[in-house]
């Protein structure tokens, strides 16, 4: 008994000492700080959320915890000649440039199916790459559902994906001679969205439209499928960007690609003479544009307007304030947005907000 707890100490002090290597001490799956798990079949160090999507893989992943399970002597020589960098340099060896890798942050199903196109379907190792010429080819196509417009009943909805005119196009049964929507890839952008839609695997179209922003919401019921359809949507975006910038390089391109918003939440805002009751606005900030959005609520097709955030040296500028005119207000944490033509006046909820925005 006291020879197998010494080597359970051992073992368990060697596992430390291997996560504190630079290449395991963030999850190999989102990069998360100071893993706690193993999958001791992969050879790798993950966190507890990846662990998760881990244990679902049957027959291809084994976790352990590093800190609380018993390791034997011959699990911990093979993590030993293993380890993250190893399992990367196999597993992710041909991730196009333009597939999403996603962070910690990031929502479930991009996370999930991360972990099962590398570890399960094996799409990166260089051996299936026609599992990758499905989302990059330039070319896709497929059902989504989409949030109608007057009811806001989710419609099953063709979408079509064209390089070649770098199009996304969407129809429905009664227009299916023609597109219902021709937006173009030079304008788009897609973001998971799954709390604002309500479906685990929702998704956020944006686009701009007679130079007014627009929003589509769309989901499909199979996780890998809206993934494709996101990874689709990057190549397409990686094509054009690539086209239209020809000696940007690669890495500075990446970022425009697609793009999550800075921030998202209700605001009260008044109008130009702030004497007008404030009306409680939908708003989202693009930093990549430099546009503050504002929309009746979160899941509103079009905006009500937009607010250009220019640089201080142009007159710009932004900053806390208790407005006199909003003591009838129930918001009472203000801010203004100073612009070269007017000031734009907002209330928050609480300070928390106020100093977040």
């Amino acid at each position: 008994i006291l020879t197998t707890m010494a080597n359970r100490d051992r073992n368990k002090k060697i596992l430390l000492e291997l996560v504190k290597q630079p290449d395991n001490s963030t999850c190999a799956d989102c990069g998360a700080p100071e893993p706690d798990w193993a999958s001791y079949s992969l050879g790798i160090f993950i966190c507890l959320n990846c662990s998760g999507t881990h244990r679902n893989l049957s027959g291809v992943s084994k976790v352990k915890s590093i800190r609380l399970d018993f390791w034997d002597d011959e699990l911990v020589e093979f993590m030993k000649a293993s380890g993250n960098a190893v399992a990367r340099a196999r597993y992710e060896r041909a991730v196009p440039l333009f597939y999403y890798r996603p962070l910690q942050s990031d929502c479930a199903v991009l996370r999930e199916q991360w972990i099962r196109a590398k570890y399960e379907r094996r799409e990166f190792t260089g051996d299936e790459v026609t599992r990758q010429e499905t989302y990059g080819s330039g070319s896709y196509e497929g059902v989504l559902w989409k949030k109608g417009k007057d009811n806001g009943q989710f419609l099953k909805r063709k979408f079509i994906l064209c390089e070649s005119d770098f199009t996304l196009k969407y129809y429905t049964k009664e227009e299916s001679k023609g597109p219902k929507a021709i937006i173009y890839i030079k304008d788009l952008n897609a973001t998971f969205q799954p709390d604002k839609i309500g479906h685990a695997h929702g998704l956020q179209l944006t686009y701009l439209q007679d130079e007014h922003t627009r929003n589509i919401f769309v989901y499909h019921n199979d996780a890998q499928e809206i993934v494709n359809w996101f990874n689709a949507i990057r190549a397409s975006r990686f094509s054009y960007l690539k086209m239209a910038f020809p000696t940007t390089s690669s890495s500075e391109l990446l970022p425009w690609v697609t793009r999550s918003f800075l921030k998202e939440g209700y605001m009260e805002k008044t109008g130009p003479m702030q004497r007008e009751p404030f009306k409680k606005r939908w708003f989202i900030l693009d930093c990549h544009n430099r546009k503050l959005l504002y929309f009746k609520g979160p899941l509103d097709a079009l905006e009500l307007g937009a607010v250009f955030l220019g640089t201080e040296q142009h007159g710009y500028g932004v900053q806390q304030t208790q407005p006199r005119g909003a003591r009838g207000n129930k918001w009472k944490h203000g801010i203004a947005v100073e612009t070269p033509d007017r000031q734009f006046l907002f209330m928050c909820e609480n300070e928390r907000d106020q100093r977040e925005w």
